[in-house]
């Protein structure tokens, strides 16, 4: 008799392998959206007058952006968050209608469709500050309005704009050299009418506290540079999960909540449980094949693991293209029938191998890679440190040919 992981209840071989196997996938991740809430309402909590952006870019980091959208508004998020302007558009197409703020473009961005759709900007500069314009004043021009009311053409309201700063990191935003001239510009065309500077906002570098507070008070030297100019953003943010949970002076007007709400902390001397967050993703494939072999067997690719004795092998249908890492090999844990075990051999790109030794493993067997460790199962910090990496790629990389289900 085993312990299935997610339900703590006690089933038999018999359901293990013949229910479960009919219902179960060959590769599968659950999601928890009542985790997902549970994370946005805790750290919520904490917030006080801020504000919570949940940030579900990158498919919501593995989990599936729109499934885990609705979850964190159910939550008490009050905004969304996306890299680019197709993800945001993909939202909207759910049916969802929260604000939303987009803050990676293109080149040579045409921001009609973001624009008409709603859809907040980040912008880094004066040129994508004018391709904003071109999009609001094209959606005003005759055929260009999307909005009727009593036969009447209506333009569109304002596009909405969030500056983004450059405060140390060295990625996205504006230098300071180039503040007066972004808020220059940005004011010239609010007075036309087309955009609205609705925010500001930059991103921690989240190195120790001492760089933190010096990029805090740069961003507030940008804010207040900017109101002198004619703008008044409102919505002044700057921390994410981390800076959030550990500088509350970076909390300001609102935070946008990443990794946390997935149920992952964000740092290495505390884990997600003391947080009082929970993982939202189980990660599982299944075994199809189980071999015995003798001694000194090599398993997969280079022989780079041998059996100490006679053995079993259980094969497990996931691999690197499914965003298994392979650096994980030979390392990385898998729990299979309650007990855990570690990978053996070099993980291929369909399919990898666990030496379960003199262990009763069948086809059809659930193998769980990671999920929550309160259920006794490795988490997904275990896997990125088998990995040399961070929990937020673990759970990101996760394939297309994953199956997602979900449940509450």
């Amino acid at each position: 008799m085993t312990t299935d992981p997610v339900t703590n209840t006690a089933v038999t071989k018999s359901t293990v392998t013949n229910s479960a196997v009919a219902k179960t996938p060959l590769r599968l991740a659950t999601i928890d959206l009542t985790a997902i809430s549970h994370n946005v309402r805790t750290v919520a909590r904490l917030m006080g007058d801020s504000e919570v952006m949940a940030v579900v870019k990158a498919n919501g980091y593995g989990h599936g952006a729109v499934e885990v959208a609705r979850a964190a508004l159910e939550g008490g998020a009050t905004w969304l968050g996306v890299a680019d302007v197709d993800e945001a558009l993909e939202l909207r197409a759910s049916g969802i209608t929260a604000p939303i703020l987009a803050w990676l473009h293109a080149t040579e961005p045409d921001f009609t469709e973001a624009v008409r759709q709603s859809i907040d900007l980040g912008i880094s500069s004066s040129t994508q500050l004018d391709a904003v314009a071109r999009a609001a004043g094209g959606l005003r021009m005759p055929g260009g309005t999307s909005t009727e009311r009593g036969g009447e053409a209506l333009a569109p309201a304002p596009a909405r704009v969030h500056l983004k700063i450059d405060t140390g990191l060295g990625r996205n935003g504006a230098e300071s050299s180039q503040w007066a001239g972004l808020f220059e510009r940005a004011a010239e065309l609010q007075s036309e009418g087309l955009l609205t500077v609705v925010g500001m906002f930059s991103h921690l570098s989240n190195a120790n506290d001492e760089e933190d507070l010096a990029q805090l008070a740069m961003l507030e030297s940008a804010v207040e540079q900017a109101r002198g100019s004619g703008l008044a953003p409102t919505i002044i943010h700057l921390a994410s999960t981390a800076g959030a949970l550990r500088l509350p002076e970076t909390r300001l007007s609102l935070v946008r909540l990443g990794i946390g709400m997935y149920g992952l902390s964000p740092f290495d001397d505390v884990d997600s449980a003391a947080l009082g967050l929970r993982p939202a993703m189980r990660l599982e494939g299944r075994v199809i094949a189980v071999k015995r072999v003798e001694a000194d067997s090599g398993v997969s690719y280079g022989y780079t693991y041998r059996t100490a004795g006679a053995s079993t092998l259980a094969l497990v249908a996931l691999g690197y293209a499914d965003g298994i890492p392979r650096l994980g090999s030979n390392r990385a844990p898998v729990w299979i029938n309650g007990q855990t075990y570690t990978v053996s051999g070099r993980i291929a790109m369909d399919q990898f191998v666990v030496d379960v030794h003199d262990s009763v493993v069948e086809v059809g067997d659930s193998v769980v890679l990671f999920g929550d460790p309160a259920t006794g199962v490795p988490a997904a910090e275990d896997w990125a440190q088998s990995a040399e990496t961070i929990n937020y790629e673990i759970v990101t990389r996760v394939g297309g040919r994953i199956e997602r289900r979900y449940r509450r």
